[in-house]
């Protein structure tokens, strides 16, 4: 057990270094001699002509196509988690739903009231709202064990609603002109998709294909390409009660690419920004914006949230934790690197200038919540009550790694 559980952990210590390790050679070759090359590496034309999107690029190639599988395995993890696991019953919903809202909020309304809600700026108000699940899988997997459990398990269900509340946002807010016709198709292949599940069919390649001309529509359509990750993860069965789940195989077998293939991909291809203006870029409203919203109002959202709950008597304070571990978990959730710097690039399309002030501003908050989290959990103590030998908390994280 002890083994699985240390492999399971290293394999998630490896994919966050990796995402750092792209982010850092991406910001590098923007700040290089290299800066232009690269920059006409990631723009090259790749012969491919998409609707809406024009020119294929590899840029474009990572951000709507590869990312689309990102969403894909955000959607089945959270059907899954709504059906059998940390979302499955309304007292287990109540404490991360309430905390995620908040710490959507929170961040939201910082970064208004800092642009002082100028019309060409405001559009930014869903960058500082997301977390990013793996830079925070990541630096959990290299705290280890000094983390109980159920900070674990508490982190990662709020990145996950994070992410929902994401996927609406982009859905309903970062969209441009709608196709009528092409998104008519599109809930109609997903309703289709839907009924195979319900007839019984367990194969995987039908809801593959499916999920690609899905993806075709939905990118005709005018919402964001990515969205059809989420509406095909949605129409996989789930197969509760069969010995082997369609869903549960599809997630498994997409886990490894994403975090190791398609994450560190999004963070090369667009972590890079050239600093030229130095620290004092940061006081510049988009960047400072982002920046308090997402080291400070996240904070802040999360844990006054946690707080206000089990002060209510709404919910428990997790099992195995002190106040201390919950507040540098609600540091921890200012975090939003990937999805934070996608929003970002969809908030003002055609104007380059905003979406690197938009990346200085993720790339510091991030980096900023990512320390100050870190330092906190490192040296938090656990509650009397929550001292567990390590064996426990194995066993749970165990469970976890194989839900």
């Amino acid at each position: 057990m002890n083994e699985s559980v240390d492999h399971d952990r290293g394999k998630e210590r490896a994919a966050g270094l990796l995402l750092i390790a792209a982010a850092a050679v991406s910001l590098g070759l923007a700040n290089s001699p290299l800066a232009g090359a690269w920059h006409h590496l990631l723009e090259a034309p790749l012969g491919i002509v998409l609707p809406r999107v024009g020119m294929l690029t590899p840029h474009l190639l990572v951000a709507d196509g590869l990312m689309a599988i990102f969403f894909l395995l955000v959607g089945l993890e959270v059907k899954r988690e709504w059906y059998e696991g940390r979302l499955s019953t309304p007292g287990e919903r109540r404490l991360p739903i309430i905390a995620a809202a908040c710490g959507m909020a929170v961040p939201a309304l910082v970064y208004l009231l800092v642009v002082d809600f100028q019309p060409g700026l405001a559009h930014g108000w869903a960058i500082p709202a997301a977390t990013d699940i793996a830079f925070v899988i990541g630096l959990l997997a290299l705290l280890g064990p000094r983390v109980p459990s159920s900070i674990k398990l508490l982190l990662v269900t709020i990145a996950i609603i994070d992410d929902i509340g994401a996927v609406l946002a982009i859905a309903l807010f970062y969209t441009a002109e709608l196709n009528v016709v092409a998104l008519g198709a599109a809930l109609a292949l997903a309703a289709g998709m839907a009924a195979l599940g319900q007839f019984g069919v367990r194969k995987l390649w039908p809801f593959v294909l499916g999920f690609a001309v899905l993806w075709l529509l939905v990118l005709a359509s005018g919402v964001h390409a990515t969205i059809a990750g989420v509406m095909a993860a949605l129409t996989i069965p789930l197969g509760r009660g069969e010995g082997r789940s369609p869903l549960k195989r599809l997630e498994h077998r997409i886990h490894p690419w994403v975090m190791f293939g398609v994450v560190p991909s999004f963070g090369l291809a667009s972590a890079g920004v050239a600093l030229t203006g130095g620290l004092d870029m940061l006081a510049e409203p988009i960047p400072l914006a982002i920046l308090l919203g997402l080291s400070i109002g996240k904070q802040v959202g999360v844990f006054g949230a946690i707080w206000a709950v089990v002060a209510l008597g709404l919910a428990a304070r997790p099992v195995g934790t002190s106040w201390t571990q919950l507040y540098g978990a609600a540091i921890l959730c200012g975090v939003g690197f990937t999805m934070s710097l996608f929003i970002g690039g969809l908030a003002w399309p055609g104007q380059p200038e905003l979406v690197d002030a938009a990346k200085v501003g993720t790339l510091a908050g991030s980096l900023l919540a990512a320390i100050a989290g870190y330092g906190v959990l490192r040296f938090a103590q656990s509650s009397e009550s929550a001292q567990q030998d390590e064996a426990e908390a194995d066993r749970l994280w165990a469970a976890e790694q194989d839900d």
